[in-house]
């Protein structure tokens, strides 16, 4: 489970995953010529030789030159660094010239997948100016905590509705008992999303600055405050 998970995070720094197998052995065993690592690894002799040649292009080996051809692996620290590195002047050069930002839509966007709908939480979080609610499970709150302490560290309105077990100091908090992994977010009373969030890839949410839905979800959450405070 570890070396494919190992690898699996490899493939995330540009490596195939025949790349990754092969730097891996690399790793593991030192200086190796190419019919070495097609014999180590079972990978066709054609297929190690080019999957070689594309580690040394991505900087994860050196070709050491001899009476017969070896090649060396880059230290992981080095490799990964070097990745990084690139990837943040690409990013920068990226932003600089990215498109002008669109007019954000007044319509609706499904939004699929947990990663994608986390993303757009964490997107809505930073983007609030003046208030943000949510109301979902201690465990979806619990992840942004780091940035709700931000949000309220530069006085904007916070208000949770979530879990008797959970509390953030500065925030106001609404304690009741969300149905596992939905999700309802209001930020600047401009922007809504709502659906579900429990880690799969099949969730799904509906994002928009629609007045009607905006409207809707605020009254909806509105009500449900005033019930919460009359039961406390």
């Amino acid at each position: 489970m570890e070396n494919l998970q190992f690898t699996d995070n490899l493939i995330s720094f540009g490596l195939t995953r025949q790349e990754a197998v092969i730097y891996t052995t690399l790793l593991s065993h030192g200086d190796m010529t190419g019919y070495e690592v097609s014999k180590e690894t079972g990978i066709s002799r054609s297929n190690a030789y080019a999957a070689l040649s594309n580690l040394v292009d991505k900087g994860a080996s050196y070709l050491i030159e001899g009476d017969s051809t070896k090649y060396h692996p880059v230290d992981v620290d080095t490799f990964t660094k070097n990745v990084l590195n690139e990837l943040q002047e690409k990013a920068v050069f990226i932003h600089e010239h990215a498109p002008e930002k669109q007019v954000e839509t007044d319509g609706y966007i499904t939004i699929i997948g947990a990663r994608n709908i986390q993303n757009k939480l964490l997107q809505m979080i930073k983007e609030t100016r003046i208030r943000l609610y949510i109301s979902a499970s201690a465990r979806i709150v619990d992840a942004y905590e780091d940035e709700l302490n931000e949000l309220i560290g530069k006085g904007k309105k916070v208000v949770l509705m979530t879990d008797s077990s959970y509390n953030l100091d500065g925030a106001i908090v609404y304690h009741t008992d969300p149905e596992p992994g939905q999700l309802r977010v209001i930020i600047d009373s401009s922007y809504v999303m709502t659906g579900e969030l429990t880690g799969s890839d099949d969730d799904n949410c509906l994002y928009s600055g629609q007045k009607n839905l905006v409207t809707v979800m605020k009254e909806a959450l509105k009500n449900k405050i005033v019930l919460l405070s009359n039961e406390e």
